[in-house]
This record gives C-alpha cells, structure tokens and sequence, in this order.
C-alpha cells in the first residue's frame, strides 16, 4: 500500500494513472477533435457527413465494449492482471498504427475503414484498462486516483491544444504512444517480480472488494441495482454534456475566446481550473456518497448552461465572461473522476470488466452517440443557439432535481470484512 512506501504498490499506482491519462489525452484531442478536422477540413466532408462518421464510432466501440467485457468475465480474464497488461499492450500498439496510417486516409470511404478499425481498439480497450483499477489502486484511493487522471489530462488538453488540427495532434501522442509502448511491452514480455507482485494484489480484501459492493458474493444478477442506477445518471451526465458541447463547439465566439482562444493565459486559466476541480473532486468522493457528489455536478452543468442561455440574450459584442468555461471546466473535472472511479467500486475483480463495459460504453459512448444525432438534427432544423441551450438546461434541472428526490431515500452501507481464499472461489 502507498502509505506504507513500499517501491511495487507505487509503481502500480503510477502505471495506472500514466496509462489512463495519457488514453484520455488521445481521445479527447487526436479522436474526439482531431478526427473532426480530418473529415471536414482535410476530406471536405460537411459537419453533417462529419458528425454521422464520429457517431459510428461511438456506436461501434460501444457494441465492441459491451461483448468483450462479458467475453473477458467468461473467459476468467477480469481477474488476470498479466492478461489484461497484455491486452492493453497490443491495444496501444493497434492505436499506434491507426495514428501513423491515418494520412493515408483520402476519402470517405477509407475514413469510415479507419474508424471500424480505431473502433475495434477503443472498444476492447475500455474494459482492459479500466479493469485494471481493482490490481493497481485500492478502495480508499481511486478518488485521488481518478483526480490524478482527470487533472493531467485535462490540463494538457485544455493549456497544450492551441491548434484543433488532426497533424498537431498526431505529432503530439505519437512520441508519448511509441514511449508507452516500449515500457508496456517490457513489463509485458519480460518476466520481471513487479507484475508479479502486482498480479497477485487484486486478491487483498482493500483491492476486492469496491466501495459499494456488499458481501453476497452469489448473485446471479446480470447487473445489480447500484451499477445501473450510476449508467442511468452517468448516461445523464454525459448526454447533458455532449448535446451543450455539441453547439458551442459550433458556435465560434465561445470558442475563440476559451478553449481556442489565442491567449495562452486564457487556455491556462481554463487548465488550472480542471486541475484544481478534479482534485476537489478526488477529495469530495472519498469524503461523500456518489450522490451527493452527483448532485453537485448536475447542479453545475444546470448553472452553467443558463449563464451560456443569458449571455446569448444579451446580443452583446463583448467577449463572453470566463466564468462560463471555468464552470463548465470544474462540471467536467467533476464528473470525469467519478466516471474512473465508480466502476471499480461497483465491482468485484470478477465483474469489473462487465460492470466498466456496460458503464462506460452504455454511459458515455451510447450518450455521446445519441448526442451528436440529435444535436445535428436540431442544428439542420434551423433551432437557434438558444433554445437549444435552454433544453439542456431543462435536462440539467430535471437531474438535479430527480437527485434531490432520491435524497430522501437513505443508502445502504457496506463494511468490508476480510475475504478468505474459499469466498474468492465461491465468487
């Protein structure tokens, strides 16, 4: 255990967070906006062509997640940490070569290969590397885990993307991702006492057993009411997010003037508030319920799609205030460290690699699928900026206020006795 400084645990800790924030780096700029520059900027296609393109992938990675999570769980995968190191290995090394192959994309056609192909290893990465978080992190630290995540990505993201172009971008991972490889690749195919060690953590009752799972270890349910009460409201978040995203990534003043701002101070006062947000956050779901850390979450996203509402009724040539983005930076920090939290939690080292495949692919990938659907049908329709808004706004009170309902329904607690070798059997 950390506290304990020993070398191994540490290491664990520190494989973990390097390999989910430098994941999380990729897809938010080389796939989630550089790929978007390659359709219309480079291939000419129309924001419409474009966007349908991105929802494909969404969909396919999220059917790909969802069959081999349950694949992984059958096969006795989910509790084998070499197995999933391996994985993981050729994971990046498939997402590597689509890096390197992808100017050599020149039309349509080869974008849409491009993208079942990208597809296919972000859909069996997802519950490979999210899984990993019962071997690497035990219970009481995924928050700090998570904030740890959140924070590196983010800041990189938000401070280092000054240009939203698919050749920065790849210039950008491609040394991190041959790096990763190379010490992914030694620690997988070199037998070393590290993964060892490591290997064998996932069987301590701190690493087994997540935050919210309860001792009957003989359930037969496809999936309890916990993990999909947190798809419900994660779906929320995500839906809530993409659909606002979605327009004011479309609507040039917002953009100029924070994320793509030309102001390195601008972008940095945005990163600076991710990094602060998602430490706060790691601090907050260590010390609250899921809930309650939810409740906060939807209450900002409601706050702060209003004030994008308001700035937009008030037709004024000034410069949109940068308490806007600052806002809607902590709600994303804020729900980006429940997201890698929560799955483990919810889980058992048996079930993670299920319980993170329908989480992350029924939340966020299903939600981001839906989201850009309906936010290109709305924009081809002619409705205005705001009014759009407005039902996003509706859509964050409706949660918050559906929260503050469930709130007067006491939780559970789960205390976390010691697992003997016989219990782990019967699981």
């Amino acid at each position: 255990m950390i506290q304990q400084r020993h070398p191994i645990p540490i290491f664990g800790y520190m494989l973990f967070i390097g390999m989910m924030a430098v994941g999380y780096y990729y897809n938010l700029t080389f796939v989630q906006l550089g790929l978007v520059d390659l359709g219309e900027r480079n291939l000419g296609l129309s924001p419409t062509q474009t966007a349908r393109d991105m929802a494909l992938l969404a969909l396919i990675t999220c059917l790909v997640a969802l069959a081999f999570g349950r694949w992984m769980k059958i096969r006795g995968w989910s509790q084998q940490f070499l197995v999933k190191l391996r994985l993981a290995f050729w994971v990046v090394a498939a997402q590597t070569l689509l890096t390197l192959a992808v100017t050599a994309v020149q039309n349509e056609a080869a974008f849409i290969a491009w993208i079942v192909l990208a597809s296919l290893a972000l859909g069996v990465g997802v519950p490979v590397t999210f899984s990993m978080t019962v071997d690497l992190i035990p219970r009481r630290d995924r928050g700090y885990a998570a904030a740890a995540i959140t924070a590196s990505a983010y800041f990189a993201a938000a401070v280092f993307s000054s240009r939203w172009e698919l050749a920065y971008f790849r210039t950008q991972v491609l040394g991190i991702m041959l790096l990763g490889l190379i010490g992914l690749g030694g620690l997988t195919f070199i037998k070393n006492p590290i993964t060892t060690h490591l290997a064998e953590q996932h069987k301590q009752p701190n690493f087994w057993f997540g935050r919210y799972t309860r001792r009957n270890l003989n359930s037969k349910k496809l999936i309890n009411q916990k993990v999909l009460m947190m798809i419900i409201l994660m779906f929320g978040i995500y839906f809530v997010d993409s659909l606002g995203f979605l327009r004011l990534l479309a609507t040039p003043a917002y953009m100029n003037s924070a994320w793509q701002s030309p102001q390195l101070t601008t972008r940095l006062f945005i990163g600076v508030t991710h990094v602060i947000a998602a430490l706060i956050a790691g601090v907050l779901y260590t010390a609250l319920t899921e809930r309650g850390l939810l409740f906060w979450i939807f209450g900002i996203f409601a706050m702060t799609h209003l004030m994008y509402t308001l700035n937009g009724r008030m037709d004024s040539n000034l410069a949109p205030p940068l308490a806007m983005p600052m806002l809607y930076a902590m709600a994303v920090s804020l729900y980006t460290v429940v997201n890698f939290a929560i799955w483990a939690d919810v889980s058992t080292p048996k079930t993670i690699s299920v319980n993170t495949s329908y989480g992350v692919a029924l939340s966020g990938w299903t939600a981001t699928f839906l989201s850009t659907a309906l936010a290109i049908r709305w924009q081809e329709g002619g409705m205005p900026l705001e009014r759009h808004l407005q039902i996003v706004d509706a859509l964050s009170m409706l949660f918050f206020l559906a929260l503050i309902v469930l709130s007067f329904f006491p939780q559970k607690r789960t205390s976390h006795p010691g697992l003997t070798a016989g219990q782990r059997r019967s699981e």
